[in-house]
């Protein structure tokens, strides 16, 4: 008969097992509990960091308020993450202690592992330092709207080694932090809507140039959008010729992330009152000049 099957070794194993769980698994709950106890309190005490420097930042500018906000957001997640890594590497480490584990071999092992891996690892290692320099010169926060590698979209997330961008489809693209070649934030301290408003030749510039900057003025004065412009429109004047068209520029600047709800009511407002003034929008046409010498094609019945 197998040693398995007989009584003695279930006897024996289930007073072993007893004996293990009457030494060994109280502490190993007690370290569990810690642990979640640990991973509770990172949370409370980076809770209150975050508090009591939101509590401390300059209330005169809210642009500027909500600059510092983005900052602090990003970099509490990224050492939240930090905090939680090194907490379950030390749970981890007492519990295989625990249970008898020796976890001597293991770190010995972990520094060599982790040597051999440093040398096939330098991509990763590219992308930490490439996202420790972004942070630091503060380029580009979560909640930003920006254009990385020519993919523009809503920052969701900004790590030591990722950049997480949602585009206005939905879709997600994550990129390496070390292979962004371009990075273009888009709200950052303010943001602007630039304007290329085409009119018809015969139309008068300076009439024109007073509609479009009374347009921004009744924007600027509804209760509803007025929060959103911080100056008067900049009237950059005739800004090229085109087919059939002149073309002027102008630009208003807004808070962060607003510039294309105010470019599309402005836009609407705009065309109301180019057509309450008569002020014709372009459309293609041609002008045909006949020779002196010669004589219209005729009519064919």
């Amino acid at each position: 008969m197998k040693e398995w099957m007989t009584a003695q070794f279930w006897e024996t194993l289930l007073d072993r097992t007893i004996a293990w769980s009457l030494s060994s698994l109280p502490a190993i709950l007690l370290i569990a509990a810690i642990g979640l106890m640990g991973f509770k309190l990172v949370d409370v005490i980076l809770d209150r960091i975050r508090r009591n420097i939101a509590g401390r930042l300059p209330t005169g500018d809210a642009i500027e308020t909500q600059e510092s906000e983005k900052r602090l957001e990003t970099l509490l997640g990224i050492l939240r993450s930090a905090l939680r890594v090194v907490l379950w590497a030390m749970v981890v480490m007492l519990l295989l202690r625990r249970m008898g584990v020796d976890i001597a071999p293991l770190i010995a092992g972990a520094g060599i592992a982790g040597l051999a891996v440093g040398f096939g690892a330098q991509e990763l290692v590219r992308d930490v330092i490439s996202g420790f320099f972004m942070l630091m010169e503060n380029q580009v926060r979560a909640g930003d709207i920006a254009v990385v590698n020519g993919v523009s979209g809503l920052v969701e997330q900004v790590g030591l080694r990722t950049i997480v961008l949602r585009d206005q489809s939905g879709t997600v693209h994550v990129f390496q932090n070390g292979k962004v070649n371009t990075l273009a934030n888009m709200t950052k301290g303010w943001s602007a809507m630039v304007f290329d408003v085409a009119v018809a030749y015969r139309e008068s510039t300076d009439r024109v140039i007073e509609a479009m900057k009374e347009a921004a003025e009744s924007l600027r004065a509804d209760d509803q959008w007025k929060s959103f412009i911080l100056e008067p429109m900049e009237v950059f004047g005739v800004d090229g010729f085109g087919d059939s068209a002149v073309i002027i520029k102008a630009r208003l600047k807004t808070v962060p992330s607003q510039q294309w709800a105010v470019g599309r009511e402005y836009r609407r407002r705009l065309k109301q009152l180019f057509d309450a003034r008569g002020i014709q929008i372009p459309f293609p046409q041609r002008t045909l000049h006949w020779a002196k010498d010669s004589t219209p094609p005729q009519k064919q019945e």
